[in-house]
C-alpha cells in the first residue's frame, strides 16, 4: 500500500493541471485582500461596517477548483489511456481507487487550510482595528468555520473522484459537482415548504455553517441540524460518491 500511495502522489504532483488547480485556489488569497481592501476604506468613510469575510465569501472558489482535481486525479489516466498501466501495476481495484482517494483528501485538506487560514491571517491584519463585521470574532470564535470549510472542500474534493470513476468523463463530473454545489440550492427554493428548508439543510453548501454550530438564515426561514448531524452529512457526500464510483470501476473494463 505505501508503494501504492507513494506511485499516487507522484502522479498527482506531476500533472500541470493539479498545479494550476492549486494556484486558482490560492487566488483566495488574492482576492480577500482586495475585497479587505475595499471594504476598509468603506468602513473608514462611514465608521462600521458589516462585511462578509473573505474565507466565507470566497469560499466556492477553493471548492470547485479543488473539486476539478479530484475529478482529473482519475479521468485523466481515462484520457490518455494510463488508467490501464495503473491496473497492471495495481491489479485490486478497491487499493488503488482508496490510494488515490487517500492522496487527494490529504492534499486538498492541506491545500484548502493553509489557503483559508493564509486569507484569514492577512485580511485581519489589514483590517486592523476597523469596525467590521468580520472583525468582531476572535480565532478561537473562528476555527469552527474555518474547520468546516476546509473539510467542506475535502469533501467536495472526494465527491469529484468519486464520479469522476463513476462518469470517466472530466466534464460530466465537473457539471455534476457545479450542479450539487450551485444549481441544486436555488431549486430547492422553488419546493413547497417545509420540505425547502428539510433538504436545503442537507445541501453540501448548507453544512459549513452548520458544523459550525450557526442556523441557516434566508427567505426560506431557519434551519439547523446539529454540528454532529451536520458532519455526519457531509462525511456521506464522499462515501456515498467513493461507494457508486468503486462500484462502476470494477463492474466496466478500462
Amino acid at each position: 500500500m505505501k508503494t501504492v500511495l507513494s506511485s499516487e502522489w507522484l502522479k498527482l504532483r506531476s500533472v500541470r493541471a493539479t498545479h494550476h488547480a492549486i494556484g486558482i485556489a490560492a487566488l483566495m488569497v488574492v482576492l480577500g485582500v482586495i475585497w479587505t481592501f475595499y471594504v476598509s476604506s468603506l468602513a473608514d468613510e462611514r465608521g462600521t461596517l458589516r462585511a462578509a469575510a473573505p474565507e466565507e465569501g470566497f469560499l466556492p472558489l477553493v471548492q470547485i477548483s479543488l473539486a476539478v482535481l479530484g475529478v482529473l486525479a482519475i479521468t485523466s489516466e481515462y484520457a490518455t489511456g494510463m488508467i490501464r498501466t495503473s491496473l497492471v501495476a495495481v491489479p485490486k481495484r478497491s487499493t488503488l481507487l482508496l490510494a488515490k482517494a487517500g492522496i487527494v483528501g490529504l492534499a486538498t485538506f492541506v491545500a484548502a487550510n493553509s489557503t483559508l487560514l493564509l486569507t484569514y491571517a492577512t485580511s485581519r491584519l489589514i483590517a486592523n482595528d476597523r469596525h467590521l463585521g468580520f472583525n468582531e470574532t476572535s480565532f478561537a470564535d473562528d476555527l469552527p468555520m474555518l474547520f468546516a470549510s476546509g473539510l467542506s472542500v475535502t469533501a467536495l474534493a472526494l465527491v469529484g473522484l468519486g464520479l469522476g470513476a463513476a462518469i470517466r468523463s472530466t466534464a460530466g463530473a465537473i457539471v455534476s459537482v457545479v450542479a450539487m454545489l450551485f444549481v441544486l440550492p436555488g431549486v430547492v427554493n422553488y419546493l413547497p415548504p417545509p420540505w425547502n428548508m428539510r433538504i436545503a439543510t442537507l445541501l453540501l453548501p448548507n453544512l459549513v455553517p452548520q458544523i459550525a454550530d450557526q442556523r441557516l438564515s434566508s427567505r426560506l426561514g431557519n434551519g439547523f441540524l446539529p454540528p454532529w448531524a451536520a458532519l455526519a452529512v457531509l462525511l456521506a457526500y464522499p462515501i456515498v460518491a467513493l461507494t457508486i464510483g468503486y462500484y462502476e470501476f470494477k463492474r466496466k473494463d478500462a
